[in-house]
């Protein structure tokens, strides 16, 4: 059954988040968590595929993206601050667990929430984007990392990474999806899509802030118990491929797919094997209501 895109305005710690839902309303919920510089669009084909197969679906715009809030400083993006957003969105929807997929910063989200969240999580699959605790101790396995990151201390600084992003109708930020992804994945009508996005008011600093508040973790994280899939396309412009390996060490039950002609846009160009893994992983760990 094909189930339409519904749009709304979930409140959850404190703010409200647009959240683009899909499927019955009592399937088992899926919470979709894009990274940057995305929106809820990136999980277009997956919202379709689940939600037809059961699930309720929830592809919030995360907190400073597109037409959810935007608080002002950079201490309102900690991660366990955009962690408890998730959280209220599951009570939101009035359910005790939910199953957490993650895309790049999003995925950063979902790392934190199989950590400190067990109890909440039926279960997590991680879209390119390496477990936080594995990278400083790591750096030396993966010497190439260290270049592949140049652009996360400069968004880091401020103000000027504002200016080059918006300059010459978001030049800089077309070329960082036309650039790291297989030709053909961003239609002219999809990047149109997103500049509006970033165009929102507040938006760009906002998005930016996720890395300006960013602390990579000092000290041991939980180890993460529940079951856990990393899907990760080999060719991705930002992130070793060793890494995913890496993640899985800090995982009691987990499973790894590597996509060796994607990149780091795997969830759109590999669409329909993707949405067969999250199929079959749900599945095991999270049953659709038939």
């Amino acid at each position: 059954m094909n189930y339409p895109l519904e749009h709304h305005y979930v409140p959850t710690n404190g703010l409200r988040l647009h959240v683009v839902q899909a499927g019955p309303a009592t399937g088992p919920l899926v919470v979709l968590l894009h990274g940057f510089p995305e929106y809820w669009a990136s999980w277009r084909a997956q919202l379709l595929a689940l939600s037809a197969a059961g699930y309720r679906v929830w592809a919030p715009d995360q907190r400073g993206y597109n037409l959810s809030d935007k608080p002002l400083g950079i201490e309102a993006y900690a991660l366990p601050t955009l962690a408890a957003d998730i959280m209220g969105l599951l009570d939101a929807a009035g359910c005790q667990q939910a199953s957490i997929v993650g895309h790049d910063w999003g995925g950063v989200v979902a790392w934190y929430l199989a950590a400190h969240y067990p109890p909440r999580i039926a279960g997590t699959t991680i879209i390119n984007v390496p477990h936080p605790a594995v990278v400083l101790p790591n750096l030396w396995r993966v010497p190439g990392q260290l270049a592949r990151s140049w652009y996360i201390g400069f968004f880091q600084l401020p103000m000027l990474p504002e200016r080059l992003i918006r300059r010459h109708n978001w030049r800089f930020g077309e070329r960082a999806l036309l650039s790291t992804s297989r030709p053909g994945t961003f239609s002219a009508a999809e990047v149109a899509r997103y500049k509006v996005a970033w165009a929102q008011p507040g938006a760009l600093t906002a998005m930016l802030n996720w890395y300006r508040a960013l602390r990579l973790p000092s000290g041991t994280w939980p180890r993460i118990r529940g079951p856990v899939q990393i899907i990760w396309g080999k060719h991705d412009a930002f992130l070793d491929a060793r890494l995913a390996q890496l993640s899985l060490q800090e995982c009691t039950s987990g499973q790894l797919h590597y996509f060796p002609d994607a990149t780091h846009w795997v969830q759109l160009e590999e669409a329909e094997v993707v949405n067969d893994l999250l199929g079959a992983f749900l599945s095991k760990h999270m049953p659709a209501i038939s």
